[in-house]
């Protein structure tokens, strides 16, 4: 297998246009989920992982479903008229 080099992406983007666009497309649309998430919650290394870190959106879906689960909703209690 030839290892990866700038030669071999130019010429897949070359070939395979689409295939790039979507896939840019599939990583910013999960990379701005996480670090949405990770901004909101104030957690600065996993927005800081996130950012630096490109894994075709494997990081960030980890991230949004299995640590940073949303948060339950609050019951409010009950009125109770009398």
């Amino acid at each position: 297998m030839d290892s990866l080099t700038i030669e071999n992406l130019q010429e897949l983007a070359n070939s395979q246009p689409l295939l790039l666009i979507l896939a840019i497309i599939w990583v910013m649309i999960w990379k701005g989920l996480a670090l949405w998430r990770a901004a909101e919650r104030g957690e600065k290394i996993w927005f800081t992982v996130i950012l630096i870190v490109n894994t075709l959106g494997l990081l960030e879906i980890i991230y949004l479903f299995f640590v940073a689960k949303p948060k339950q909703p609050e019951e409010s209690p009950e009125i109770v008229n009398s």
